[in-house]
């Protein structure tokens, strides 16, 4: 009798973990693109990304089950993202270099539209964190003013302020750049 039950309860067992693992790999599955995106324009590193990724989801596997709303997996790990980001500063410590010791190397596309790509993204990641990371998360995830709201926890105004802002500051600097560009053509020509 005492070895039924603990057949009855393994077997239990099991079907819940493998529901999890479906859950988990459906989750993984539909939302890895979209994660590493953010990562990447977080730490501006594609190995650091990659890492910062895994961790996250190692993390949100470990508490799906606090998962309740599916309709909310998108907005809990860019939560789980951004912690897992706080804590590599608190960990890390930072390796001195000589200047003299570095050498530096353009890694620039030589087409046009790599180099207009490269621009806008230099342009943005120049913007303050504030006007950045708000405009990153509605360009790039198409999140509303409230979700970022939510994800951010600030004010939906105050969301949408920055929003307002960082738009501008960005057309700002494009067309700075552009009349730069025009101004050194009339001059080379």
């Amino acid at each position: 009798m005492l070895f039924t039950r603990n057949k009855a309860d393994s077997s239990k067992v099991s079907t819940i973990m493998a529901t999890k693992q479906k859950r988990y790999e459906t989750l993984v599955h539909a939302l890895h693109g979209d994660i590493f995106r953010y990562a990447y324009w977080l730490v501006r590193d594609k190995s650091v990304a990659e890492d910062i990724v895994q961790e996250t989801f190692l993390r949100a596997w470990r508490s799906l089950d606090s998962l309740k709303d599916e309709k909310a997996a998108k907005s809990w790990l860019i939560t789980i993202l951004r912690r897992e980001n706080a804590r590599r500063f608190e960990r890390k410590q930072f390796d001195l270099v000589d200047i003299d010791d570095v050498s530096v190397t353009d890694d620039a596309p030589s087409h046009e539209a790599g180099l207009a790509d490269n621009e806008l993204h230099r342009h943005i990641a120049s913007l303050a964190d504030e006007y950045r990371e708000p405009l990153v998360l509605q360009v790039m995830f198409g999140m509303s003013g409230e979700e970022i709201s939510a994800q951010l926890g600030l004010n939906k105004n105050t969301v949408m302020t920055r929003l307002f802002r960082a738009r501008n500051q960005l057309k700002d600097l494009l067309e700075n750049a552009d009349s730069n560009n025009q101004s050194r053509g009339s001059k080379n020509g």
